[in-house]
């Protein structure tokens, strides 16, 4: 007869596992509440070397947002002019009149690429540029319109903020005394032609020493900020992006952050949504000292996620939908010299947002900026959206890519499996769409 030895007893689960960080548990207990952190938390989740317990906590974020959901779309890019007024010194895009590679897009061209895209299915098309000074105010009105003759139901998302206040300039209605009376109404005949949401660009980091440093000529974060606050009243939604991995630091990436959370703080308590009094808010940082709106957090279990108001009624007001988080990519500008964000930085800096944006819908991992492998990591680390097809990009080349830089939409919904989660077609306002080929509607 065999005797069998009795069981051996498996010893307790450790209350923390080997080389995790310690002073990530209250962080943790904030995150589990669904409370707002602090800049120092947001130093920790920086400075730690536990970076896996820093994803987990986005991950946790994600998944109570979204679920296994990751969101791409059908859309189509296009960059009008890279003729630029500004020479920002991280900028590889711009060019000068007369420039080798210098362009302006005419009507027709416009209208093509709109045709394309209705071919391709698109839902979307992304318009940026340069500001061109040589250009009147009426060609981007006129651009809008002509590409809803052929492209009626195209979402045109278009202008960043930058973009906005030159229009505001050459309208001639723009006052430094009262920018955002100038913004209106370019905004209003913007949307008039078919403007349907704002893009994030042009946020860079909010900070005056790196404004000086890299972009003294362009916008500050006062301004940018009026922009979108001003879209907002307009019905119109936004997104923002953050540019890192240049001359900044970590905690001007985190005061950056915390702009924009407060910013979204006032856009949520126009639409209703009701703060928490004793919230986290830092003093100190002049662009959030006017707000007066509590911490408004959507981090929480049973959060409510803001949704478009497709009535019609501007008074509800608009939104940010998503953050971008940007590396920034030296070759060809004049910061060259400098490295660049390492791959682990950008994952950090992806769940960082997660942790921080806590009233951010959603976080996008830009795969044509952070590469399709690594946008598949950042789905794991807090990231929801790995935006869509592009076709066209000719802001940033990754690697010494082409400015045909395109995945079908089977590379897309691959990726997103082969990540471990949910493909799931959206429009611009983060409609579910329904598809039948080229047609298709939006829930």
């Amino acid at each position: 007869m065999t005797i069998l030895a009795p069981p051996t007893q498996r010893p307790p689960a450790p209350a923390r596992l080997p080389g995790s960080d310690p002073r990530l548990d209250a962080i943790r207990d904030k995150v589990v509440a669904g409370r707002r952190l602090s800049l120092d938390d947001g130093a920790v989740l920086y400075g730690t070397s536990d970076i896996w317990g820093v994803i987990a906590l986005a991950d946790l974020v994600r998944r109570r947002m979204h679920a296994d959901t990751a969101y791409y779309n059908i859309n189509k890019h296009l960059n009008y002019s890279n003729v630029c007024a500004l020479s920002c010194k991280f900028c590889e895009f711009y060019r000068k009149k007369g420039d080798d590679g210098a362009y302006t897009r005419d009507l027709d061209y416009i209208q093509s690429e709109a045709k394309k895209a209705v071919e391709l299915g698109a839902t979307e098309m992304h318009i940026v540029g340069g500001l061109n000074p040589y250009l009147p105010f009426d060609y981007y009105t006129d651009m809008l319109r002509a590409i809803h003759d052929v492209a009626p139901g195209m979402h045109l998302k278009a202008f960043t903020a930058v973009e906005l206040v030159h229009l505001a300039r050459i309208a001639k209605v723009y006052k430094k005394s009262d920018p955002q009376s100038g913004v209106r109404c370019v905004l209003q005949q913007l949307k008039d032609a078919g403007l349907g949401s704002l893009p994030g660009g042009g946020a860079e980091v909010f900070d005056d020493r790196i404004q000086k440093e890299a972009w003294k000529t362009k916008i500050g974060s006062d301004e940018w900020l009026d922009v979108h606050l001003v879209a907002h009243e307009l019905g119109l939604n936004s997104n923002c992006t953050m540019l890192y991995g240049h001359i900044d630091g970590r905690r001007e990436r985190l005061n950056h952050l915390e702009i924009l959370r407060r910013s979204q703080d006032k856009a949520l308590a126009r639409l209703g949504y009701e703060g928490d009094p004793e919230g986290f808010i830092a003093t100190g940082i002049p662009q959030t000292e006017p707000i007066a709106a509590p911490a408004i957090t959507l981090s929480g279990e049973h959060a409510r996620l803001p949704t478009p108001d497709m009535s019609g009624d501007s008074a509800k007001g608009g939104y940010y939908q998503t953050i971008i988080p940007l590396p920034f990519f030296p070759d060809g500008s004049e910061l060259e010299h400098l490295p660049g964000p390492t791959g682990l930085e950008n994952l950090r800096t992806i769940a960082v947002a997660r942790l921080m944006l806590d009233n951010f819908p959603h976080v996008k991992a830009f795969w044509i900026m952070q590469t399709l492998p690594m946008a598949q990591l950042m789905l794991e680390a807090g990231a929801d959206d790995i935006d869509g097809t592009v076709v066209w990009y000719d802001i940033t080349k990754v690697g010494g890519s082409s400015t045909h830089q395109e995945k079908s939409v089977t590379d897309l919904k691959r990726a997103i499996r082969e990540a471990g989660f949910t493909p799931v077609e959206r429009d611009t306002l983060y409609r579910r769409v329904t598809r039948n080929g080229k047609d298709w509607s939006a829930e």
